[in-house]
């Protein structure tokens, strides 16, 4: 059996959670179900760093001790991740005993190899940051409330690792994940690494772990934070338990906390004799318009305001389908209601009621018999079987959202089979005929529904017993997973819409009527666009975008590429030959890394996306007027 060891960044437990700290959580959940549903041993943590500086001002204003001010604001926490149905195997706070001794232990480690040693330091220091600065990190930052400081404290010698670590990062090239973030450490790595403070004197910080060897000074945060994932699974002293979770597979972190898990966190083990992470995958940040969520520009999202509003798995799904996991995403409201009704109301949730209520209707919500195969049953099997592993290499990548794709794919297959199949007009030529359409429809929709089960696990568990099985079948079980296993006679369940559609109110202004039309222009400036007719020839997603494809077109005398923004709504296969309009005198530009020499003219109804296309059969390159 095989063993997967996941984590979150250990959440500053003073923040509000907002929707960017869901994102990382909501995430690692779903690896770790995914990973359990194929049968490995995992292990899920997640938790809350409660000590230093701020931590202490907080309580001093609020009147209390510091560990009451914690105790009371974790609680933020792991009831929004209970409401979020998050399925940790731990949450770990590092005002726990154990995670304190374990830090302690650490550090006198490196205090025995001399590895740690006292100075004085006199410099910038971020009062906020809770760290000490570099001329050049001060010059070239935005830093908040920053002062000159002179203070003895601790350090570690970091320094000692830096081309370790530099020779590490190139030999192994799924350490840093993605690809690009790797090239962001070696960029700070090639710059001279200095030490790393490890203390705070308590005449100025008090909240915090003491150091072993001397008393008057506490733990400097970060060290403390980041031993969080081994003293969560039993350093030193319970070696087996150790031995069995570490190295983890993946450390989840947020783009801004990159440098001290590639960086410290990588030297405070190399110092300590231990293995290194399999891989630090650094996602990007949730943005509102193109600017960072933060509670000083009061523009936090709440994500149980979401989930009340529009059910936990409708949010959970947004998240992971929305973001390329390296790469920023936006929020909007809009862009959330119109993800939700076009895959879940429209794509899946249409398409259950459509199945279940065939079958109900003509063979009393008993599945029918799967009768004999015809090429185009097969075909449909065929799509579905190839399912499963495509799945499993995006989960091992981290990319859920290419892995979503997927599943959708194989969805617009079954009802592609459906309108080419017709089984409602059957119903009368030949009900055997249409009762094994409908027994195909129902296989292929169980065996695809069940990848989506990691993402949203109440509402696939609803949908496969509507469906007449259950989720609580592994992947991994190859008779449950293959086409055929839900036998003729099984009763279907009823259902009345698990994704019920979100009406959004209209305004006079967006009344359908009412065209918002752009500035009138002239038959002169029309005639400027040469619009041509081209056949895709090529298609596959774009390696930097998950919302874009890119497409190789015929244009008669000449071959080009166009970057196109449908990959929402359009897969590579369903473009392949197809003829479409285009702007073929638009000047190029580079979209994400690959020049786009036209773009594609399509109709958008904000649910929808169409590309226009000819009536007739024309010649590739031929004039649009």
């Amino acid at each position: 059996m095989s063993r997967f060891y996941v984590t979150t960044p250990i959440y500053y437990v003073n923040d509000e959670p907002h929707i960017g700290h869901a994102y990382t959580t909501i995430l690692a959940d779903v690896v770790a179900r995914f990973h359990r549903a194929l049968g490995d041993e995992t292990y899920f943590l997640t938790g809350t760093d409660e000590h230093g500086q701020k931590v202490q001002q907080a309580a001093e204003k609020r009147g209390v001790e510091p560990q009451q001010h914690v105790d009371e604001y974790v609680v933020r926490f792991q009831e929004k991740w209970d409401a979020l149905n998050i399925n940790y195997d731990q949450f770990i706070r590092t005002t726990q005993e154990n995670h304190k001794t374990v830090v302690r232990y650490l550090l006198q480690k490196l205090w025995d190899k001399d590895l740690i040693y006292k100075d004085t330091y006199e410099g910038w220091y971020s009062v906020a940051e809770e760290r000490f600065l570099t001329d050049n990190e001060y010059e070239e930052g935005e830093w908040r409330d920053v002062r000159r400081l002179s203070e003895t404290n601790y350090w570690f010698k970091m320094s000692n690792y830096q081309e370790k670590l530099i020779n590490y990062i190139h030999d192994n090239p799924d350490f840093i994940q993605p690809a690009f973030r790797k090239n962001e450490v070696l960029g700070f790595l090639r710059q001279e690494l200095g030490d790393l403070c490890i203390s705070r004197p308590k005449s100025r910080l008090n909240w915090g772990i003491d150091l072993p060897f001397d008393s008057d000074y506490v733990t400097y945060v970060w060290f403390d934070a980041l031993t969080n994932y081994i003293s969560a699974i039993g350093y030193p002293t319970e070696t087996e338990t150790f031995e069995k979770w570490w190295p983890v597979d993946f450390h989840l972190i947020g783009k801004d906390i990159l440098t001290t898990h590639a960086v410290y966190w990588p030297t405070m083990l190399m110092a300590a004799d231990l293995p290194m992470p399999k891989t630090i995958f650094a996602h990007g940040w949730w943005l509102i318009g193109d600017t960072k969520m933060s509670k000083s520009l009061g523009n936090v999202v709440r994500p149980l305001d979401l989930a009340n509003e529009y059910g936990v798995d409708a949010l959970r799904y947004f998240l992971m389908k929305e973001m390329t996991p390296g790469q920023d995403a936006n929020f909007t409201l809009e862009a959330f209601i119109n993800r939700y009704n076009s895959d879940l109301a429209n794509d899946l949730g249409n398409m259950v009621n459509r199945i279940t209520k065939l079958i109900g209707r003509n063979f009393d919500y008993s599945l029918p018999n799967p009768g004999e195969t015809t090429p185009a049953d097969a075909d449909l099997a065929q799509h579905v079987a190839g399912l499963r592993q495509k799945v499993r290499e995006e989960f091992d990548q981290m990319r859920v959202n290419y892995a979503i794709t997927h599943v959708f794919d194989v969805l617009r297959e079954i009802n592609r089979y459906l309108e080419e199949t017709a089984p409602w007009k059957l119903m009368k030529a030949d009900k055997e005929r249409a009762g094994t359409v409908l027994y195909n429809a129902a296989e292929a929709l169980r065996l695809s529904a069940v990848h989506l089960y990691p993402v949203m696990p109440d509402k696939i568990s609803q949908l496969l017993e509507v469906m007449g099985t259950s989720a609580q079948a592994r992947l991994s079980e190859d008779d449950w997973f293959k086409w055929g296993h839900i036998k003729a006679g099984t009763i279907l369940g009823k259902t009345e819409g698990l994704f019920p559609r979100i009406e959004i109110p209209e305004t006079p202004e967006e009344a359908p009527f009412a065209l918002d039309l752009k500035p009138e222009v002239t038959f002169d400036d029309f005639t400027k666009m040469d619009i041509r007719i081209v056949k895709i020839i090529g298609a596959e997603k774009h390696p930097n975008a998950d919302k874009l494809l890119k497409l190789q077109v015929d244009l008669g005398a000449e071959q080009r590429q166009v970057i196109a923004g449908i990959a929402d709504h359009y897969s590579p296969e369903d473009l392949l030959g197809k003829y479409v309009s285009i702007i073929a005198n638009l000047k190029p530009v580079t979209i994400r890394g690959e020049i786009s020499q036209g773009m594609i003219l399509a109709a958008d109804d904000g649910t929808s996306v169409s590309p226009l296309i000819p009536l007739k059969d024309v010649e590739p390159g031929s004039k649009v007027r």
